[in-house]
């Protein structure tokens, strides 16, 4: 049995990643979480390159005086997709004379590997941080060319057009919704159920496309409010996260759009926001996401025993009778607007129906005595419901904010 020491273990986190998504997996099941993959988007080729190959042409048919590659992997495309039609060597002499700027370490790693060098780089790794250097050194007149990443850039290109600027567009990849969204769907369905602590993103059109997914099932709404209160939005970097902001979600950020930071910065946020420690019976029992660590051993919890624990864990040492523990059931969190579909998809277990009784709760206090495994931490109490038997006077906390 685990014991409960990885930062992560107990708490169930959604990987959203196209690209990469087995690295961050790999990187958060080290740190002990449980990870659902649930890949939003794809990276697609251009399978008609015409106008790759157009926008190649122009920028060869004269000087260059500006470049900005954006990604290392659409950097590398582009020269690739140059080389098949014999005009690699050409690009490369003529961006060896233009003025370079790369958005982020790795475009300058891809740009560095082709035997060419970058002129500047930004400290945010945002394209629109690119955008404002070019226009303080008034690019009127002069020839720029963009290396798009996954999506047109209206606005940035515009800014730079609106200056003066002639831009060629470099359109490499874009991006799509994942073909079948079965796994998508059944993180959100989780999510709104609460059977997920975190759900991380890596690109803006994850995001976009997450909600999209949602929204068919008549639940972005209802996700939107699960990532305002119980469920941990991640996001690499605030061009990511901009449209859950937009919308009132709080969202967990690195300083640094990595995904080693990105994963650090949920060890540090999640465990504040949804462990509680508790002392019963002098057992040291701390709550996390949809498990226990019981005097430093991980014991897995089913959703509706961890419900019941977690609102006795609210009024420690305190009565909380069954008529109170029958409405924090999940069947009966179910009943909210979009949130019955979800649990159906999820194929609940039988005590979490809609219509919970007090038979339901004693079902899953017997759950939950036995997931603890040790006698005597939740106690009945006659006519009246149960309680943790804990000193209400004595509780240990994690730092506030510590959810329960």
């Amino acid at each position: 049995m685990s014991t409960g020491s990885e930062p992560l273990a107990g708490f169930a986190v959604g990987v959203t990643a196209a690209r990469r998504h087995e690295e961050l997996a790999t990187l958060l099941e080290r740190r002990g979480a449980r990870v659902v993959l649930a890949p939003a988007i794809r990276l697609v080729p251009l399978a008609d390159d015409a106008e790759l190959l157009e926008a190649t042409r122009a920028c060869l048919a004269g000087p260059l005086d500006h470049v900005v590659v954006t990604t290392g992997i659409g950097f590398r495309a582009w020269l690739e997709a140059a080389d098949g039609h014999g005009m690699r060597d050409a690009l490369i002499a003529r961006l060896a004379e233009t003025d370079i700027l790369a958005r982020g370490p790795k475009a300058r790693g891809a740009i560095r590997s082709a035997g060419l060098q970058e002129r500047w780089s930004p400290d945010s790794e945002e394209c629109a941080e690119v955008i404002r250097h070019l226009l303080d050194r008034e690019p009127a007149g002069a020839r720029v060319a963009v290396q798009l990443y996954g999506e047109r850039q209206p606005e940035l290109i515009a800014a730079l057009r609106a200056a003066g600027a002639e831009v060629i567009e470099i359109p490499v990849y874009r991006w799509s919704r994942s073909e079948d969204s079965t796994q998508l769907r059944r993180l959100v369905g989780q999510a709104v159920a609460g059977t997920i602590d975190a759900i991380t993103f890596t690109s803006a059109p994850a995001v976009a496309a997450t909600l999209a997914v949602a929204a068919e099932d008549d639940l972005e709404e209802a996700l939107l409010e699960a990532m305002r209160t119980h469920v941990v939005a991640a996001c690499v970097g605030p061009v990511t996260a901009q449209a859950l902001t937009d919308r009132g979600v709080p969202t967990v950020q690195p300083e640094r759009a990595r995904l080693g930071a990105l994963v650090r910065a949920l060890v540090a946020d999640l465990p504040r926001r949804r462990s509680r420690r508790l002392s019963v019976r002098g057992f040291s029992l701390e709550l996390r996401g949809h498990a226990v660590v019981l005097d430093g051993q991980l014991r897995p919890i089913a959703p509706a025993p961890m419900a019941i624990l977690r609102a006795l864990a609210r009024r420690p040492g305190h009565v909380v009778s069954r008529a109170e523990l029958c409405g924090v059931l999940p069947g009966r969190l179910a009943v909210a607007p979009g949130i019955r579909d979800a649990w159906a998809r999820e194929a609940r277990p039988r005590d979490a129906r809609p219509q919970a009784d007090e038979h339901a709760v004693e079902m899953a206090v017997a759950r939950l005595r036995r997931g603890l495994g040790r006698p005597g931490i939740v106690e009945t109490v006659v006519k009246r419901g149960y309680r943790l038997a804990c000193d209400p006077r004595i509780v240990e906390r994690l730092p506030a904010g510590a959810g329960g």
